[in-house]
């Protein structure tokens, strides 16, 4: 497959892994989850095959355990995501049912990725269910993931599942609509709309971030997307809300160009 290179060639692209963070489709944002739906079964609707990696379990299942935060003991998030799993895929079958698509929930663990044979099996499910025009939801399988054999964070999943089915491009949705030269909020902080294969990024600053429900922040997606894009896989980083601007090919937030395959 061949990267597109410019942002007004996504809708070319014919595979597509898109992944969305926690803190974007829950609590008081819980109802982004019907625009970004409406964008991935627009693109479904023109042939693209979509995959999208989805955050979210542990702080779905949040409110039902009748906890405020996110919990630090292993077993609760493990709880937590057991029952926030289901909910979470059932909301997005709800709204994928108005453009008659179909999910596949597709759970993994680091493991699953780091060893011949389940990276093998893992392969074979993903293309097989965009062959059959389902359009998988991925997560990290929290109910089971230890720390020690934990991905860390979505992000990375997204660039290795993006690798993993050669994808044409990755889009990493976020509360920020860009990367920039530092944190938004400090003064002088300006968008980066692209950045070159390979270039280092020197002086740009970036950090972590704790939503409360969610882990990762611009550190965790720089990195996402030099992986990828060091992979051969185009990356545009903007936010949630954009969505749909994204997939339309117009030019919004940050692309990553794409080392050559």
């Amino acid at each position: 497959m061949t990267a597109p290179s410019v942002p007004e060639q996504v809708p070319a692209a014919q595979r597509i892994v898109v992944k969305v963070g926690s803190s974007s489709i829950s609590g008081e944002r819980a109802g982004q989850v019907v625009p970004l739906v409406a964008a991935l079964a627009a693109a479904h609707g023109r042939g693209t095959e979509v995959v999208l990696v989805s955050s979210g379990a542990i702080a779905t299942g949040l409110p039902h355990l009748r906890l405020d935060g996110r919990p630090r003991d292993l077993a609760v998030q493990q709880a937590a995501a057991a029952v926030g799993q289901n909910l979470l895929v059932k909301r997005y079958q709800e709204q994928l049912d108005r453009f008659g698509i179909v999910a596949g929930q597709v759970l993994l663990t680091a493991g699953d990725l780091e060893h011949p044979k389940p990276r093998g099996n893992a392969e074979r499910a993903l293309d097989t269910l965009l062959s059959l025009r389902i359009l998988p939801i991925v997560n990290e399988n929290d109910t089971v993931a230890t720390r020690e054999i934990r991905f860390g964070d979505n992000d990375r999943l997204a660039s290795l599942v993006a690798e993993l089915v050669g994808a044409d491009l990755l889009v990493l949705l976020s509360d920020v609509d860009a990367l920039y030269t530092r944190p938004p909020k400090d003064p002088g902080a300006r968008p980066i709309a692209f950045v070159a294969a390979g270039d280092p990024l020197d002086g740009v600053e970036v950090g972590e971030s704790d939503t409360g429900v969610g882990t990762g922040g611009a550190a965790t997606k720089l990195a996402a997307a030099r992986y990828a894009a060091g992979s051969g896989i185009a990356v545009l980083l903007t936010a949630t809300e954009h969505v749909d601007r994204a997939l339309a090919g117009e030019r919004v937030g940050t692309w990553f160009e794409p080392a050559p395959r």
